[in-house]
């Protein structure tokens, strides 16, 4: 499952949106998430540029904006708030691997990343896009190369959760689920929750 796909799934049973995203593995190698996070440090514009990733147009004295995300070109302020309110729920996503550097990703997305875009959203210069092209980089790599293997998505309104199982999630109604196969991918994972998330009352079944 690619992280963009939380920005629209909700709840199948009360339609519940933002669901929270606990990652239990990638299927990524840690290097790259070390790529992303290097690229991301060492701001090299000329680089993010070559990978055609973001595209500036300027036209009628517009600015407009594409990325891999948001696919049509956009006027410079609607794109803006789409790509925050699309870090806003990233805020739900919480890296419960081994996988250091992954964690360090999603850290770096809902620290440095969200705070350099709100601060640019404040004064959004025409002349200045640039300044923030590492972060909307960073978002897009994230979002698009990065595949979660296992883990769980919970809906915090009906206390309902659906595995991640090899990259797919498994969102299927009650009557169709398998509590054995369920109570055993709890049971492998509950060192990656903690308590109080496996003391709620999860539906539809909980260990």
């Amino acid at each position: 499952m690619k992280t963009w796909l939380f920005d629209i799934l909700a709840c199948p049973i009360d339609k519940f949106f933002p669901l929270k995203l606990y990652i239990f593995s990638f299927e990524n190698e840690p290097r790259e998430f070390q790529l992303i996070i290097d690229n991301y440090i060492n701001r090299d514009n000329n680089l993010i540029k070559n990978e055609e990733i973001i595209e500036i147009y300027h036209e009628d004295d517009e600015l407009l904006i594409k990325d891999k995300i948001i696919i049509q070109k956009t006027r410079l302020t609607n794109y803006l708030n789409l790509t925050y309110s699309s870090l806003i729920e990233f805020e739900n996503i919480f890296g419960n691997t081994t996988n250091k550097l992954g964690n360090k990703c999603i850290e770096i997305m809902n620290s440095e990343v969200k705070s350099r875009v709100s601060e640019f959203i404040k004064n959004p210069k025409f002349n200045q896009i640039e300044s923030i092209l590492p972060e909307l980089y960073f978002i897009n790599k994230l979002k698009l190369d990065i595949e979660i293997k296992t883990g769980i998505l919970f809906c915090s309104k009906c206390r309902r959760w659906y595995p991640i199982i090899d990259t797919i999630p498994q969102m299927l109604p009650d009557k169709y689920r398998d509590e054995k196969k369920d109570i055993d991918f709890l049971e492998k994972h509950k060192n990656l929750l903690n308590a109080e998330f496996l003391n709620q009352d999860l539906k539809p079944f909980k260990i």
